[in-house]
């Protein structure tokens, strides 16, 4: 093994990695209402963002995904308190004053607020806020812009596109965060609306200024070259891709609507490999050149790997148990799902498993105060070179 694929040697992990780790999260958030696992993925997200996050801006992106996901859930509450028409449960706890509504409208005003419903609202918000923190940790963990070097050629632009949206949140976090600080400096350390204005103009500003930046700078790095326009590949490019899709279309028709065997899983994988052609074919069109290439070692199998087993974990016990993973009583104590919380507590490995972060460079070393010889002792002369 080579020395820099050690886990101890510090190195930025591959962000692939990161993302496969979070994603895989994500989607066992998103097959349960039950507060156990998703409580259990918030506290395992948060446990190794702050094990191995860097001092990098878009670090701090997973705090203010967790403060989006607080707010998801009041959101969610006040919602379901104040304008839902559905069933609220027999424990209420307050009752509003209420506004008449169309029956056909589905909605109300005011009225009743159960438990159950408060309870229902508070898991459903819960399941969405866990998402959203998973994908907040993968902001902090893995750099969106090392990731773009990762795509495939044909799918430049598009990921291009994916990179910005998704660094979008962060550097408002960090622009808003240099606003607030300068009025701090400045004395103006007051909140309420009028703060929200004066905070809310110069991260708008920074943000078009940074959007012109970073149009002048792909103009001149010149975005959107090709290097095969002939229309043989370009026609190919587009067959391969048109009859790959439809392949997967029929074949994902074929497994819900199970109309044959031979009209399932054979179709859906040769679609996945005719769109995969039609991806390798296009990506020779566009030239792109990696300088130091993240290595892809034990530790991002690992990572990943972890991920993906604390998803499939979740998944199996939906399949053998579903009634632990969506609850009929929401006032009930809920049940423990022993191999999904097994699973999830497998993706803490990447707070042991993954390199640590590098230490930051480019700061100034520390100065260190002169040294004054003692009485009596010869002192050395400085010689200006």
């Amino acid at each position: 093994m080579r020395p820099e694929h050690l886990p101890t040697l510090p190195r930025p992990l591959h962000p692939g990695a990161w993302w496969v780790w979070a994603v895989a999260l994500a989607a066992a958030a998103s097959r349960t209402t039950n507060p156990v696992p998703l409580l259990l993925v918030l506290a395992v997200t948060g446990f190794v963002v702050a094990a191995r996050r860097t001092r990098a801006p878009w670090a701090r992106a997973y705090v203010a995904f967790l403060k989006l996901s607080l707010l998801v859930i009041v959101v969610r509450i006040l919602f379901q308190s104040l304008l839902s028409a559905g069933a609220q449960g027999p424990t209420v706890l307050v009752t509003l004053p209420s506004v008449p509504m169309p029956a056909s409208s589905g909605l109300k005003l005011g009225g009743v607020v159960s438990l159950e419903a408060v309870l229902r609202a508070t898991y459903e918000g819960l399941q969405l806020a866990t998402i959203l923190c998973c994908v907040g940790a993968a902001n902090a963990l893995g750099s969106a812009r090392r990731l773009l070097r990762h795509v495939p050629g044909a799918l430049y632009e598009i990921g291009v596109a994916c990179v910005i949206a998704l660094t979008f949140a962060p550097q408002l976090v960090t622009d808003a965060a240099r606003v607030r600080e300068a009025h701090r400096l400045r004395g103006q350390d007051r909140t309420g609306l009028g703060a929200l204005r004066r905070l809310a103009m110069p991260v708008l500003e920074g943000a078009l200024e940074r959007s012109v930046d970073l149009a002048a700078a792909m103009d001149a790095r010149g975005y959107g070259r090709t290097t095969d326009a002939r229309r043989s590949s370009r026609r190919l490019t587009a067959v391969l891709v048109f009859a790959g899709l439809l392949a997967v279309c029929v074949g994902v028709y074929g497994l819900l609507a199970a109309a044959g065997w031979w009209l399932g899983t054979p179709v859906l994988v040769a679609g996945l490999v005719a769109v995969g052609l039609g991806v390798h074919v296009g990506g020779r069109r566009t030239g792109r050149s990696r300088y130091r290439p993240d290595p892809w070692a034990l530790p991002e199998w690992l990572v990943a790997g972890s991920g993906v087993l604390a998803a499939a974990a979740v998944f199996v016990d939906v399949h053998v148990s579903p009634a632990d993973f969506f609850l009929a009583s929401v006032t009930d104590v809920p049940p423990v799902p022993v191999l999904a919380v097994a699973g999830i507590l497998v993706a803490l490995l990447p707070a042991v498993a993954a390199p640590p972060p590098p230490a930051p460079t480019g700061r100034p070393p520390r100065s260190r105060p002169p040294v004054t010889p003692a009485a009596g002792a010869p002192g050395r002369e400085e010689v200006a070179a």
